[in-house]
């Protein structure tokens, strides 16, 4: 009888784990819409040919302020900013916003904490777990050549793969050196009496 209700006991200790897993899982998908990277296009160029994918360049001007409309940083006044994509030279929120987007494209993208300064913030401007909003005009955009394309993707990859290959050839010659069959005392002594 014991052993019947321990597996009872066990079943119904799983079945409870997983309804509340599920049950956490709906209540915390309510909340993901202040969570999730929103992107607002407010203008768009009557021709887009060219959209802007990982590893182009673009020279933006931006207006980046919190929820309350406090503006914490602009480039209205300055040289339009250059973001590499890719390269993390701005928020992975922003980064993120400016993958699909053409030349002349005005956007509004709503950047959630963890994808801008988190927790932590960057005081004293912007305070921890800030929601922020930019305003973004592409001033131009420069896509990736082949041969940029080729150093940033395949190189790394050589580089991997040369490592262990290299690691390995040092690796046998050590091994090759320490079972080579080293002469003997005797031997030499052998060799020098027959050259006498």
């Amino acid at each position: 009888m014991a052993a019947v209700f321990q597996k009872f006991t066990m079943k119904s200790t799983v079945f409870l784990l997983l309804l509340a897993a599920l049950t956490c899982g709906f209540t915390q998908g309510n909340d993901n819409d202040s969570q999730e990277l929103q992107v607002e296009t407010l203008v768009q160029p009557e021709t887009c040919s060219v959209l802007s994918r990982m590893g182009d360049t673009l020279k933006i001007h931006y207006t980046g302020k919190l929820l309350d409309g406090k503006v914490i940083d602009s480039s209205l006044s300055m040289d339009p900013l250059v973001v590499e994509l890719g390269k993390r030279t701005v928020i992975a929120g922003l980064e993120q916003s400016l993958v699909g987007v053409c030349e002349g494209q005005k956007i509004k993208t709503t950047i959630p904490s963890h994808l801008a300064y988190g927790k932590k913030g960057y005081p004293p401007t912007i305070p921890g777990d800030a929601v922020l909003e930019f305003e973004v005009e592409v001033v131009s955009l420069t896509q990736q050549t082949p041969w940029q394309k080729m150093v940033t993707d395949v190189l790394p990859l050589v580089c991997l793969a040369l490592v262990p290959t290299l690691l390995g050839l040092v690796g046998l010659y050590l091994y090759n050196k320490a079972n080579a069959e080293k002469p003997s005392k005797k031997k030499s002594k052998d060799k020098k009496m027959k050259k006498k």
